[in-house]
């Protein structure tokens, strides 16, 4: 009897020992979350977005350099381009994507502030929803529940960055010189509002870089907060 006893509990013991063991292994959460915290933590991500990816936009070829935000030519302008390079003039058509990827970058570094306050004004409804969403989710929220807000800001700053950079006057060149071929359509392209649109595609594509990063690599949550709540997407 004493020989069976002495065994149960031995593996009783080795059980207690396999589960905590087990059990370490288990992402911890440290307690159940509310939606506040679910909501700060996806927060976190986003800025971590704009600290990380989007402050990469803002330096020398950060668009430019970078084929997947690179800014190209709308398609009304496709033909303004083509002509100038069967004209003899590629140093000017080049000058002319250039500088719209310029403008970008330099809105985007006088814009950031402009994204860091979008992303503490919002607020998550459904907070646990998005962090059960797909791979981008958050960054999705932010941009349809932004853009438009966003974009009546970041508009007017995209116009100073094209004059700051020359954006304005080499475009005006281009146009000007386009339209005096004989028998062409005019164009007069609104650049503002196409390289604001790209812009701000560009960000929230690196935003999300960012969260899918988060979401998947368990090395890329840098705080306990990012752990926690990430550990509830894992499970």
């Amino acid at each position: 009897m004493k020989k069976t006893i002495l065994l149960l509990c031995a593996l009783t013991f080795f059980g207690c020992a396999e589960m905590q063991q087990i059990a370490a292994q288990l992402p911890q959460t440290g307690g159940m979350l509310g939606n506040a915290d679910i909501a700060n933590g996806l927060k976190e991500a986003l800025n971590n977005g704009i600290d990380k990816q989007v402050s990469k936009l803002t330096k020398m070829d950060g668009f430019y350099r970078n084929e997947a935000v690179k800014i190209l030519l709308p398609d009304e302008l496709k033909m303004v381009d083509s002509r100038l390079r069967a004209m003899g003039l590629s140093s000017l058509a080049d000058e002319g994507l250039k500088v719209l990827n310029r403008a970008a970058e330099d809105a985007v570094k006088e814009a950031t502030p402009i994204f860091v306050d979008a992303v503490k004004q919002m607020t998550f409804n459904d907070a646990k929803n998005i962090l059960m969403g797909n791979q981008t989710a958050a960054t999705s929220y932010l941009q349809n529940s932004t853009s438009t807000a966003l974009y009546s800001k970041f508009n007017p700053v995209i116009k100073n960055s094209f004059s700051k950079v020359g954006a304005d006057k080499v475009w005006e060149n281009i146009i000007t010189k386009y339209n005096s071929i004989p028998l062409v359509k005019k164009v007069n392209p609104d650049l503002t509002d196409y390289t604001t649109t790209k812009a701000m595609e560009g960000v929230f594509k690196m935003v999300a870089v960012e969260e899918k990063g988060i979401r998947t690599n368990l090395s890329a949550r840098s705080s306990d907060l990012l752990k926690r709540v990430f550990a509830m997407q894992d499970k």
